[in-house]
């Protein structure tokens, strides 16, 4: 395991990948962004499913972000990347802002290249933290 950047993040990520109805994985990306860089952050997390969707197989062209602005399942910061063809989950995240910077939890299907996905994020210049049940 890298590096725990914040151990109760970590216990609560890991708390919600247990048994469901997909086995999970999950990332913590520690990011410098704070609240009034909306379009950073968007940013960030559509290059951050990028590089999930391509570790789990898919192409990332042939998915996209939901949001849950107009959804009472979703909160304001929570996102889900789905497949074009069958809206097939791929990933899902929340924002979260702590200590005035976001640090946002990403969820995948544990199936999916784990290493090559937290690799992937730290080339794009994130600090990540892999999260496993």
């Amino acid at each position: 395991m890298s590096e725990t950047l914040d151990d109760d993040l970590y216990e609560r990520t890991k708390r919600l990948l247990e048994p469901g109805e997909i086995e999970l994985a999950g990332a913590i990306v520690h990011t410098e962004l704070e609240s009034s860089d909306d379009i950073e952050m968007h940013q960030a997390t559509v290059d951050i499913g990028e590089i999930i969707a391509e570790g789990a197989g898919h192409d990332p062209t042939d998915t996209y972000v939901y949001s849950g602005t107009d959804d009472t399942d979703f909160s304001s910061n929570q996102h889900q990347g789905l497949t074009i063809e069958g809206d097939e989950f791929v990933w899902e995240c929340q924002q979260l802002l702590r200590e005035g910077t976001f640090d946002v939890v990403f969820y995948y299907e544990a199936s999916a290249d784990h290493e090559a996905i937290l690799a992937g994020i730290r080339e794009a210049g994130f600090r990540v933290t892999g999260v496993r049940e």
